[in-house]
């Protein structure tokens, strides 16, 4: 590496895509910034000594309410795109999990509310890349 070279700070993060049998997703309503009021899929960084996995059951559990287990979650696949989060570069490991209709939900301290959308009336526009993880999660589950 030459003293021009730099190196770029990446932040690892976790995003959840939880299903109904009944065609439903659970969002999130964003309270902060970036893209504050927008709808995305509940995540968020992977702390030290955490796998991506890990961070995925946390995550959902803090944000919504939801609590499954690591082998509730099958990976769906991995975002990198240099420009998908305004903040800087965060690449993201996304995760689908199938739940009862009727799971109770609860907004945690990161949302400002969380509900069941029917995935064909979802709102307009989903924060960061998450129509696009969205639909890849749609796509491979049964």
């Amino acid at each position: 590496m030459t003293e021009t070279e730099t190196f770029e700070t990446i932040r690892y993060t976790a995003d959840v895509v939880a299903l109904t049998p009944a065609r439903e997703v659970l969002l999130i309503q964003r309270g902060w910034p970036p893209h504050e009021g927008a709808w995305a899929l509940p995540g968020g960084h992977v702390d030290p000594g955490e796998t991506s996995l890990e961070a995925a059951v946390r995550e959902l559990a803090e944000e919504t309410g939801v609590t499954v287990t690591a082998d509730d979650l099958r990976q769906v696949g991995v975002w990198d795109a240099p420009e998908r989060d305004p903040r800087g570069r965060y690449i993201t490991v996304a995760y689908v999990a199938v739940v009862p209709v009727g799971t109770t939900i609860t907004a945690g301290e990161d949302a400002r509310t969380a509900r069941w959308w029917p995935l064909d009336d979802l709102p307009e526009r989903l924060a960061f890349d998450h129509a696009a993880i969205l639909s890849a999660a749609v796509a491979s589950t049964p």
